[in-house]
């Protein structure tokens, strides 16, 4: 039974749970209160500090030493379909300090002590094969409008990808096709993390909330996915830096846009 609540609620059911219908003014306060957690709490440090400018190293050092140029910019997008799953110890904040309890980062890494690890761990899988996929498939569309051999130079590359038809339609079609996995990883884990840490639901009705919740506000939640695409555009701009700056904001007011959409009762 431990193993099968992986996957379901503890009564195999996340009836309790109500899905409210918010606006565009909701997910504008919650990006407002997000600010407001990191100003209060400024984890932009460890970011800064650890997390991308060693992902960031690491992806383009894999990239040149593979030569596979052609994958960096598919990367770095690619990289922030995981986000929400790197990003559960500043939900962990934001509920500490809704909740006036201390805010130190110990409790943020104790996340990881949840008895909802196991099915925070299957969202989590969930995500990183959509990044799997988001890479094999990039490399799939420049090989079909290029060819299967890798770019020799990374200038000449970007010079071409930028003036030629064919890099043009690499471009276009390209984001189209990364909208829709950006989309996918939207509607399964913008509210069902936050929720698998607010409480223990289990990886299933946790997913199926989610989508829910996108069914009912599919504006809003929309809306708040361009926010944050638009947010790390910018962020990914200086080598990755900014994201340090961008992430934590969008983490935060994640946190705060479930607590909005979700009505949960008290346990």
């Amino acid at each position: 039974m431990a193993h099968f609540h992986v996957f379901t609620d503890v009564h195999d059911t996340a009836e309790g749970l109500r899905i409210r219908h918010v606006n565009v003014q909701d997910v504008l306060d919650a990006l407002r209160l997000g600010f407001a957690d990191f100003w209060e709490k400024p984890s932009h440090i460890v970011f800064l500090c650890l997390i991308y400018p060693i992902a960031g190293f690491i992806l383009f050092k894999w990239a040149f030493g593979q030569n596979y140029l052609q994958l960096i910019y598919p990367l770095i997008t690619g990289f922030a379909l995981v986000g929400p799953f790197a990003a559960l110890g500043l939900y962990e904040i934001s509920r500490r300090r809704e909740s006036g309890l201390d805010t130190s980062w110990i409790h943020a890494l104790k996340v990881w002590r949840s008895p909802a690890v196991p099915a925070i761990a299957v969202v989590g899988g969930i995500l990183v094969a959509l990044f799997l996929a988001w890479v094999f498939t990039a490399q799939m569309l420049y090989a079909t409008i290029y060819s299967p051999t890798p770019p020799d130079a990374l200038l000449p590359f970007l010079v071409d990808v930028l003036t030629t038809t064919k890099g043009w339609t690499l471009i276009i079609v390209g984001n189209l096709v990364g909208f829709f996995f950006a989309l996918a990883a939207l509607v399964v884990s913008a509210i069902s993390l936050p929720l698998l840490l607010d409480r223990d639901v289990g990886a299933v009705p946790a997913i199926k909330t989610s989508i829910a919740a996108f069914v009912r506000n599919p504006g809003p939640i929309l809306l708040w996915g361009f926010i944050v695409a638009a947010g790390l555009v910018l962020g990914s701009l200086p080598f990755l830096v900014g994201l340090a700056l961008v992430l934590p904001i969008l983490a935060h007011a994640t946190w705060h846009l479930y607590r909005k959409v979700v009505d949960a009762p008290a346990v």
